[in-house]
C-alpha cells in the first residue's frame, strides 16, 4: 500500500462527485448501528468496484471518512508504555518503533468508505501498511498491561492483612 493515502483520497472524492454519489463527510460509524461487512480490500483493493456494488444496492450516500496520523497518536502510545511493566529487551524495540512513526505525522493512513443497507453497513476500509503495524504497537503495549481487576499483591488496604 502507499505511504500516504491522500493521492487516492483526492481520487475517491473526485469519482464520488463524477458518478453522483452524495457524500457525507463522516467519523467511521461501521459497528456501532449494527451489523458491519466488510469489503475484502486485500483480494479486491479497487474502491470503485466497491461503489459500484454499493450504487448496484441502491446506495446513493455515502459515508466518507479519512484518519490523519498525529503525534498525539504517538504520545499516547509512549504514555500507555510507561504505565506497562515492561522488561528492557522488550521496551526498546518497542520505543524505536514509536520513534519511528513520528515521521508519518500528518500522513493520511486510512480512509473509509460505507453506506447503509437493510439494517447493514457496507464498509470498505483501507489503511497503509505502517498504520497497521502501530496498531500491532498498540496491540503489542495493550499485551503489557495489567489485567483489570489485578491489584496489588498486598490485599484491598494496601499492606494490612488480617487472619480474622
Amino acid at each position: 500500500m502507499k505511504q500516504n493515502l491522500d493521492t487516492l483520497k483526492s481520487e475517491i472524492l473526485e469519482y464520488l462527485e463524477g458518478e453522483g454519489f452524495v457524500v457525507f463527510h463522516g467519523l467511521s460509524h461501521a459497528g456501532e448501528h449494527g451489523p458491519s461487512v466488510y469489503w475484502d480490500v486485500n483480494r479486491y483493493p479497487d474502491f470503485r468496484l466497491f461503489l459500484n456494488a454499493a450504487r448496484g444496492a441502491g446506495a446513493k450516500l455515502i459515508n466518507f471518512g479519512h484518519r490523519e496520523f498525529s503525534e498525539e497518536a504517538v504520545e499516547e502510545a509512549v504514555d500507555r508504555l510507561e504505565e506497562c511493566d515492561v522488561p528492557p529487551d522488550d521496551r526498546r524495540p518497542i520505543e524505536r518503533r514509536l520513534r519511528e512513526m513520528r515521521m508519518y505525522q500528518g500522513f493520511t493512513c486510512g480512509i473509509e468508505l460505507s453506506f447503509d443497507r437493510e439494517g447493514r453497513t457496507y464498509v470498505y476500509d483501507l489503511h497503509t501498511e505502517w498504520f497497521a503495524e502501530f496498531l500491532d504497537t498498540l496491540d503489542e503495549i495493550d499485551s503489557y498491561m495489567p489485567s483489570e481487576g489485578e491489584e496489588d499483591e498486598e490485599g484491598p488496604i494496601g499492606g494490612y492483612f488480617s487472619r480474622n
